[in-house]
């Protein structure tokens, strides 16, 4: 901008007008912009620029468009090319680089150790180990995503959430879920280890301050191995059988109901398990508070 560059000369006993028609520009515009030197439009972008940094510093991983859904969350909503735009002023971008084509996605470092270390079948109590992950699939309106929460010991689905993005809340809003449900049933929860991937949903600073808030353990597997997370894993194939690829979705609605319908009424509910001794993870649960309560009986 030019103008104070005109208003500098100014003080120095140069004239407006002098300065003005050297640079090429109108002196009604100089004027104007005295008696206001920053314009609304310019106050704006600068409140939209401060909601991108800080977003970018709560999570470096994200890019300009998650950036951009998180701005718009702390009251600042723009176009994904302004979030763009304003994102490379600042060389505001993701700390993982863009992988060249035919690499895959470098992992981003943990946050916790392995606490499990594939030990799944040795859980033998509920709410001591919880594994989550997150799954996506295509609908006409685009994808959905489902982060869930399973219980090693009973395998239940203690917590989830859906969404139509893939966002550090989503993973925040199902561990919310599965504490509120446990604690609605009168568990403790507290010192429960979170066994999760290496995503950036599980190493974002809001699900970290989630884990402390409930005082929940948190734990991750290594770099390239699914095996690692084989009990979400193989919750996912069940529901990828049995709901995503029973056909085509024609609206997000459609899918997130077919989703919780599975869940609640199939999986928990009628669906027998051989790990469980045949029995369904709801009634499985049943029997360990019954043989709890003769125990202290």
């Amino acid at each position: 901008m030019k103008y104070p560059l005109v208003s500098d000369l100014a003080a120095e006993g140069i004239p407006v007008a002098v300065t003005c028609r050297v640079l090429e520009i109108a002196r009604q515009p100089y004027y104007r912009w005295l008696v206001h030197p920053i314009t609304e439009a310019e106050l704006e972008e600068a409140y939209r620029l401060n909601a991108l940094i800080d977003a970018h510093r709560d999570d470096p991983v994200f890019g300009y468009r998650y950036l951009s859904d998180e701005a718009a969350d702390a009251g600042f909503p723009m176009a994904s090319r302004t979030a763009w735009r304003l994102c490379s002023s600042q060389g505001l971008s993701s700390s993982i680089s863009t992988p060249k084509k035919g690499k895959a996605t470098r992992p981003g470092p943990p946050v916790h150790d392995d606490l499990v270390q594939r030990q799944f079948s040795i859980v033998t109590e509920v709410n001591t180990v919880w594994f989550t992950d997150i799954t996506e699939h295509h609908t006409s309106q685009g994808k959905l995503y489902c982060c869930a929460i399973k219980d090693a010991c009973s395998r239940r689905i203690v917590g989830y959430a859906i969404d139509a993005r893939m966002k550090a809340t989503l993973a925040v809003r199902a561990l919310d879920n599965a504490v509120a449900n446990r604690s609605r049933d009168g568990a403790e929860v507290v010192g429960c280890v979170v066994h999760s991937d290496r995503g950036s949903q599980f190493r974002s600073k809001k699900f970290l301050r989630a884990l402390q808030h409930h005082r929940l353990v948190g734990s991750m597997g290594r770099v390239g191995a699914a095996g690692d997370n084989a009990a979400m894993e193989s919750f996912f194939s069940l529901l990828q059988n049995n709901v995503l690829d029973t056909g085509p979705w024609a609206t997000r609605q459609q899918l997130r109901q077919a989703i919780v319908t599975w869940i609640e009424r199939t999986y928990h509910r009628r669906r027998k398990q051989k790990e469980l001794g045949r029995l369904t993870p709801i009634v499985f649960e049943e029997t360990l508070l019954s043989q709890a309560v003769e125990l202290a009986a």
